[in-house]
This record gives structure tokens, C-alpha cells and sequence, in this order.
């Protein structure tokens, strides 16, 4: 069993920067993929980010590519998401996941946070 809870959202305008975190219970976090999904009012949970259990492949959704960086620390049991350039369609709530791949399809993860804002205002 893992949960997670994520921080580090808020209001920030456009051009802003954001790091979110990610925390993990148990101790077994190193052996998981984490990824980050997003969601925006009235939309679906889109991917955002993934990365392997060692931190060594790293995987981004084409809207985020060069913009944000994904990166964990396992001594921490945490994950990161690096958030520069932010643009008004980046608001979303932000959710972190656990699963055993590092890949973009929601239904693979196992374990979820509760999530957390992000507003990019113009």
C-alpha cells in the first residue's frame, strides 16, 4: 500500500514558475513508476509526466516537453515536478500516481493523491 499527497500549487502568473512534491508512505516507494496527471475544469485527467523507479527514463506529454522536469528522490520517497514558463492552460488540478511502468495510461496506476491546485493567470 502507498499513499501519496502532493503540495506546492498555487497562483502564479504567466511565465511564472511552480515546483510541485509528492510524497510517499511505506517503503516501497523506489520500487514504483510515480507520473503526474493533470486535470482542468471540465476536462479529463491528462498525463503530464513519468519517470522509471531509478529516476533513469524520464517521459513527458508533448504540451510540457522542454517546459516542465519530472525527478524523484528515494531517500526522500518524494517526486518532483518542475513547473517553469507557465501558461494559463496549465491550470489543473495536479495528481501524482503510482504504478509499475512509467507510462501515460491512467488506468495503470495503483495509487493516487488527493491533488493539487495550480492557476496560471494571464
Amino acid at each position: 500500500q502507498v499513499q501519496l499527497e502532493e503540495s506546492g500549487g498555487g497562483l502564479v502568473q504567466a511565465g511564472g514558475s511552480l515546483r510541485l512534491s509528492c510524497v510517499a508512505s511505506g517503503r516501497t516507494f523506489s520500487r514504483y513508476a510515480m507520473a503526474w496527471f493533470r486535470q482542468a475544469p471540465g476536462k479529463e485527467r491528462e498525463f503530464v509526466a513519468a519517470i522509471s523507479w531509478s529516476g533513469g527514463s524520464t517521459y513527458y506529454a508533448d504540451s510540457v516537453k522542454g517546459r516542465f522536469t519530472i525527478s524523484r528522490d528515494n531517500a526522500k520517497n518524494t517526486v518532483y515536478l518542475q513547473m517553469n514558463n507557465l501558461r494559463p492552460e496549465d491550470t489543473a488540478v495536479y495528481y501524482c500516481a503510482a504504478g509499475r511502468l512509467p507510462i501515460a495510461t491512467i488506468a495503470h496506476y495503483n495509487y493516487w493523491g488527493q491533488g493539487t491546485q495550480v492557476t496560471g493567470s494571464s
